[in-house]
């Protein structure tokens, strides 16, 4: 067999198993009173409009610095080499203390923040807003943020909208008890990834040379003629900003128990216009911590390069007309950087009980930055039968007349 091959670019080679270079992404950043520059107020909050952080009293609005600018996130992939990971995305301390104690600078008292449920705490003194921005090595404080900009009345729009279209076929205690107002601003925790790798597939392709009838019996058969060639195909590839889930509970992919894979359908988010976390941008949304660390994520983001790289040979595979069977894939995966992150989504939820007593969690998701929504709604089983049975019925009459008038 001839053989197709593709020479390979000069590489160093480069260990994969090197512990991780740490950069430090909260420098700078500070705990408790964070104040408006204008006013000094501390009632600060997100601006969904503008996706600006504005001041409460004064209006005076601003953003945070570019997170990818800020952590030089734009650098070039195919120059990376071990694991560099920003310091939110370090592995977390199992006995790190969640309940955090801030002396309030504005009067003095002691506040308490839970980073399990927030990062932000008001002081029950004075009532200024004390925030935490300085990473614990818990899973509460992500390297950066991507501000809301889809509103919550265009997500009700959305959700009532999706509902309505679905809503023939879905449960009556579902519809009864739909309302689209229910829905929540949901930071979820994810890691983005930049991957420098280099791939090695070997297989077999057939290139189709003629095609012809044969009678075999009573019956006709399709054959073909076809060269087999050995396929070869090495190359670097880099992978920019893949997303991958960190919460242990959107992780569980299990579809007889919830319809988490929901929410990948709603990506991609713009990850580079994120921001350097500050948590005012949290304001008046709920947020869920990262719990999943990289040794439990890596193998996630290599599958999910391993297909992009899969992908990305196809155009130069079109002479296989027959296609092609890898027989040994190889992706050397050399360089990785990794960053967590907080991305924004409208959730609309739904716990369904069924007669047995087991629990089925819905959702119906919109991208807070894209508008993109999908979902799932509980299907009134009876009335789906009902309807595919008439429908049946109604096809084998007029097959039956069809056949009776000689057509």
């Amino acid at each position: 067999m001839p053989t197709d091959d593709v020479e390979p670019e000069a590489q160093p080679a480069t260990s994969t198993e090197d512990a991780p270079n740490v950069f430090r992404t909260d420098d700078g950043a500070q705990d408790g009173l964070a104040k408006c520059a204008r006013c000094g107020a501390t009632e600060i909050s997100l601006n969904v409009a503008t996706g600006n952080l504005r001041c409460g009293f004064c209006r005076f609005e601003w953003a945070t610095d570019n997170a990818i600018e800020a952590f030089n996130l734009n650098g070039d992939i195919s120059k990376l080499s071990g694991i560099l990971v920003g310091s939110g995305s370090s592995d977390i301390v199992p006995s790190t203390e969640e309940i955090l104690t801030f002396k309030c600078s504005a009067c003095g008292a002691e506040v308490v923040i839970d980073t399990n449920n927030s990062t932000q705490a008001r002081c029950h003194w004075c009532r200024n807003t004390l925030s935490m921005n300085q990473q614990v090595p818990n899973g509460a404080v992500p390297d950066m943020i991507l501000p809301f900009t889809v509103e919550k009345s265009t997500a009700v729009e959305k959700i009532a909208s999706f509902v309505g279209k679905r809503k023939f076929f879905a449960h009556p205690k579902f519809r009864a008890e739909f309302n689209a107002e229910n829905v929540m601003g949901v930071y979820l925790p994810y890691m983005v990834v930049d991957i420098n790798a280099h791939a090695r597939m070997t297989g077999e392709g057939e290139h189709q040379t003629r095609s012809y009838t044969v009678k075999v019996g009573d019956k006709q058969e399709q054959r073909y003629d076809a060269d087999l060639f050995n396929v070869v195909r090495e190359f670097d590839i880099q992978v920019n900003d893949l997303t991958v889930e960190s919460s242990s509970d959107r992780l569980d992919q299990n579809t007889s128990q919830n319809s988490n894979n929901i929410i990948n359908t709603i990506m991609p988010f713009d990850v580079e216009n994120s921001v350097r976390y500050d948590s005012n941008y949290l304001a008046g949304f709920t947020s869920e911590r990262r719990d999943s660390n990289l040794d439990q994520l890596s193998p996630i983001a290599h599958t999910q390069a391993e297909d992009i790289t899969r992908h990305r040979v196809n155009d130069s595979l079109a002479f296989y007309d027959r296609g092609v069977r890898w027989t040994a894939e190889e992706v050397d995966v050399r360089g990785q950087r990794w960053v967590s992150a907080y991305l924004p989504v409208w959730l609309y939820s739904y716990q369904q009980r069924n007669s047995s007593g087991k629990t089925f969690l819905h959702y119906v998701a919109v991208n807070a930055r894209t508008g993109e929504t999908m979902g799932s709604v509980p299907l009134h089983q009876s009335k789906l039968l009902l309807v595919a049975g008439v429908v049946q019925l109604v096809g084998t009459v007029i097959g039956l007349v069809l056949v009776a008038v000689g057509i």
